[in-house]
């Protein structure tokens, strides 16, 4: 096991570089953001040395020199930013500004990244620290630079899940990446909060809130790759295709696979097979009618369900037919009732209509998926080259399934979380070590 001492050499506030106009001071929120939790999420970037070992504190120095210049710029197109909560709905523009953490730690990047071991992770989060966050004073956008002895970093960006989901956060990084390496055209952000979606005044004191499980759970990796994947849909496919009429997509099979896995290690558990309900994330921007641009910073996404109520349902290509066919109907049923007139009574329509599934079905076993895989991250770049790994850590809420692609795009790397007796089944489950490796290293 892998021994990390760490140490924060400085902590600062960045205001941004153009003052907010006074008639932009107050941003209000749209519904969906509204309803999204006052949580920070976190995405980690791990870049290799690019410079010879005498020069590594300059290097450091002058990284994190552009990387405070770039934020002060690029707060000043996403000036939400800058500002801090005021309500459930509204953030005060007042650019008290970003808030950025510099530290370093005594290995090498080669150490941590040959096996990473997740609950090393906080060395590099500045959301886990609490001085940082008190210090911070409610900052919506902190940052952690962290120095490894060998000259490599590791850039941690800490966002407030109020105003960004992954696709807000991609457009955030395309800006800040092209500031940074001092282009002149960056990517600016479509801030459209209230004019998409008004928010409710009755729901001013409502946040949803996240419900933190008590019992001990544990984050796991696994990697598929290209021709594993090719292996399962070969699996499917015949099937899918006769009910169909198209192929499986990568995330289907895989995220098929970890599911019925799952399920077969709380059986294991429990002694006998429960019903399940897996809610997979979609971003709606391009699947409303007109469509929003990439670009709009916001919480854009909604959960779609997939139901197994018996054992026969998770047989690999019915769940996946069963994925598809939920998915569609999502498509062509629900992704327009964000839009229109009557939009904020269907959206508390359906939070109510969710709201009794969990009543009436307490037995049921819920996981819930976000998949990040297409999303261009690996092409963060600040002017140091593209990154050798990124990893967003959830350390909220057990039965997780986050899927992402791998550095060569054609692979998937999962990360679960479950119960640690679940979890301790999962990784000798013989059917998903059939098709995954448990973590391996990041240079494999």
């Amino acid at each position: 096991m892998v021994e990390i001492k760490s140490e924060i050499v400085s902590r600062q506030t960045i205001k941004p570089s153009t003052p907010t106009p006074s008639d932009l001071k107050t941003f209000k929120l749209s519904l969906l953001d509204q309803l999204s939790p006052a949580v920070h999420g976190n995405m980690t970037f791990f870049y290799p040395s690019n410079n010879t070992i005498d020069s590594i504190a300059d290097d450091f120095s002058e990284k994190s020199q552009l990387l405070q210049e770039s934020i002060s710029k690029t707060l000043s197109f996403f000036y939400p930013l800058g500002g801090r909560l005021q309500d459930a709905a509204t953030i005060d523009c007042n650019d008290e500004g970003a808030f950025f953490v510099e530290a370093k730690v005594n290995i090498q990047l080669s150490e941590f990244l040959n096996q990473p071991e997740f609950n090393l992770m906080d060395h590099f989060l500045p959301s886990t620290d609490t001085k940082t966050m008190e210090l911070s004073n409610g900052a919506l956008f902190i940052v952690q630079l962290t120095s490894f002895a060998c000259g490599g970093v590791a850039m941690s960006l800490s966002l407030t899940h109020k105003l960004a989901d992954v696709s807000a956060l991609l457009t955030l990084l395309q800006s800040w990446t092209a500031v940074c390496r001092g282009l002149s055209d960056p990517v600016t952000p479509d801030l459209i909060g209230e004019n998409f979606l008004a928010p409710r005044d009755e729901l001013s004191a409502m946040s949803a809130s996240l419900n933190i499980a008590a019992e001990k759970f544990v984050l796991r990796r696994f990697v598929f790759s290209a021709s594993k994947i090719a292996e399962l849909k070969a699996k499917v496919d015949q099937e899918f295709q006769n009910e169909m009429q198209s192929h499986p997509s990568r995330v289907e099979v895989v995220l098929a696979l970890l599911w019925k896995c799952a399920a077969a290690c709380k059986k294991q558990k429990t002694g006998s097979f429960g019903p399940t309900v897996l809610f997979q994330a979609v971003n709606l921007r391009k699947r409303m009618s007109p469509p929003l641009p990439e670009t709009a910073i916001g919480n854009f996404i909604w959960p779609f369900m997939v139901l197994a109520h018996e054992e026969k349902d998770l047989e690999l290509p019915e769940l996946v037919i069963q994925m598809r066919k939920s998915f569609n109907e999502f498509n062509n049923t629900k992704a327009n009732m964000f839009r229109g007139e009557g939009a904020p009574l269907a959206i508390m329509g359906a939070l109510k209509e969710r709201g009794e599934f969990f009543r009436n079905n307490r037995e049921m076993t819920v996981y819930k998926c976000s998949s990040w895989c297409k999303f261009p991250l690996y092409d963060t770049d600040f002017g140091w080259g593209k990154p050798l790994w990124h990893v967003s850590i959830n350390k909220m809420v057990s039965n997780t399934i986050a899927l992402a692609d791998t550095r060569s795009r054609d692979g998937i790397e999962a990360l679960l979380t479950l119960d640690e007796e679940e979890m301790a089944l999962f990784e000798q489950n013989e059917e998903l070590l059939k098709y995954a490796t448990s973590n391996p290293s990041i240079y494999a």
